[in-house]
């Protein structure tokens, strides 16, 4: 994997703020090999425009807490709110609304390259409850 441990924790973070703001089909690819201007691609979906800026203002947000503060060098999309691009260097992020993903499928550009494991942490809690006796 050519990710670097910045990408890593970059996309993570993202992904599970994503993931928290309800986004659909959160991919990460590790397009290191391929590309030189970036380590990874985080790509997520979401069926409005509205969910789609409340996904982006929520990976920034939750960028800025880390203690390496990251800012995007560069966003792009914003208007329209059907496809915005935010670029950390390290990570660039892709938020799109689901008929953009479907038509342009960065995913089957990129199919080539090996996926980064992202599982949402509220998944995993909700997947543990499951099947454990109530406590009474």
């Amino acid at each position: 994997m050519s990710v670097s441990e910045r990408a890593y924790e970059l996309a993570m973070v993202a992904a599970q703020a994503a993931a928290d703001k309800k986004a659909e089909d959160i991919v990460i690819i590790d397009v290191g090999e391929q590309l030189a201007i970036t380590d990874a691609f985080l790509v997520a979906s979401a069926p409005s425009e509205r969910q789609v800026a409340a996904i982006v203002d929520a990976i920034e947000e939750r960028l800025l807490e880390l203690p390496e503060k990251a800012k995007p060098v560069r966003r792009e999309g914003e208007r329209g709110g059907r496809w915005v691009l935010l670029d950390y260097l390290d990570m660039v992020v892709h938020v799109q609304h689901t008929e953009e993903r479907e038509f342009y499928g960065l995913d089957r550009l990129w199919k080539d390259c090996p996926q980064v494991q992202f599982v949402d942490r509220d998944l995993v809690a909700a997947e543990a409850t499951v099947g454990t006796p109530d406590a009474e």
